[in-house]
């Protein structure tokens, strides 16, 4: 389990508690960028107590897609059969942790399975209805452009087959934020492999300031359209 961090010490306790009730023989990796609040030293003191978890300190913010591109590496090299990724600020319920994982041991076609707020079940019980709609909007826009068939390709809530990540060239998945997210569901879906989702709750951080801003929006949507106008129209011409 890969949990990207910064400035997360308020959250940080609680989190690693509920992910250790919730999938106990999970090995835990926190990939902190260099959180002046303390938050890598609170994750190395409860891991005497909580059992296997790492702290990978980064000395900058380098970005969530870096993150979790050094994360994944390390569960290869590893040997880890899933690979899970998740918010560190509470926004998703380890609770959830077990429904993601157990598609990939009953179907080995299965690549990654999306914790979904917009299948029936799912939910986010405190966004307004405009940022809903965007939300909303901006998935739809990805699934029409990049032929995918996942209703909630920004969800960062997620767990992928090892093997499925380890056969892709990680250093060429280069987004941040939604675009990451968006990027590695299109690019495990191109090799392949089933994507499929199970509903989630989300909701917003209660402690903390959220780090999501206009440019990781931005970024995803300009991604978006140059892969479709990649791989519809200049693969077409060659």
């Amino acid at each position: 389990m890969v949990l990207p961090t910064y400035n997360e010490a308020e959250n940080i306790d609680e989190v690693l508690r509920r992910v250790r009730a919730a999938v106990p023989d999970a090995t835990v990796l926190v990939v902190d960028d260099g959180s002046p609040d303390g938050t890598a030293d609170i994750a190395e003191a409860l891991a005497g107590e909580l059992g296997p978890i790492d702290v990978l300190r980064r000395a900058k913010k380098s970005g969530l897609g870096s993150a979790y591109r050094e994360g994944f590496r390390l569960g290869i090299d590893r040997g880890f059969e899933a690979l899970v990724e998740m918010d560190s600020d509470l926004s998703h319920d380890p609770a959830a942790l077990p429904s993601l994982l157990s598609p990939l041991v009953e179907e080995p076609d299965i690549g990654l399975v999306v914790g979904s707020r917009y299948i029936p079940g799912g939910s986010i019980p405190h966004w307004s209805w405009h940022r809903r709609k965007l939300s909303e909007w901006g998935n739809r826009y990805a699934a029409v452009m990049l032929g995918l068939r996942v209703r909630d390709s920004t969800s960062g809530f997620r767990a992928y087959r090892s093997d499925a990540v380890a056969k892709l060239d990680l250093d060429h998945i280069r987004a941040d934020g939604y675009g990451f997210q968006i990027e590695m569901a299109y690019v495990i879906a191109n090799n392949g492999w089933r994507v499929v989702e199970r509903p989630i709750a989300f909701v917003d951080r209660v402690r903390g300031t959220s780090k999501m801003s206009s440019r990781i929006v931005v970024e995803a949507l300009r991604l978006v359209t140059w892969w479709a106008f990649r791989d519809r129209v200049l693969k077409r011409r060659r």
